[in-house]
């Protein structure tokens, strides 16, 4: 599912129209962005939480040339499905 039909089915399900549905998602996105660049955690009881993790630098290997290269630090963002979510799946 892309973005334009994740609007189209949630101005399905919610009954706002599609221009409400786009605004909504995108103020989300904006809103979790924003949160998670400060530092902190994100959690929707049953979806699941949003929280960023510090990845050390470390070595890796260029595929062409089998060179070896220092991939560096950076700050990487993390989702775990909450157990409503999860066990919906199964």
């Amino acid at each position: 599912m892309n973005k334009a039909e994740l609007i189209e089915a949630v101005a399905k399900e919610s009954g706002l129209s599609k221009a409400d549905a786009k605004r909504a998602l995108e103020a989300f996105v904006s809103t979790t962005t924003n949160a998670l660049k400060a530092g902190d955690k994100v959690a929707l009881v049953g979806f699941g939480s949003f929280s960023t993790s510090q990845r050390s630098e470390r070595k890796g290997r260029n595929p062409q040339t089998g060179a070896e290269i220092t991939i560096a630090a950076k700050k990487v963002v993390k989702f775990k499905a909450g157990a409503e979510l999860a066990g919906s799946l199964n």
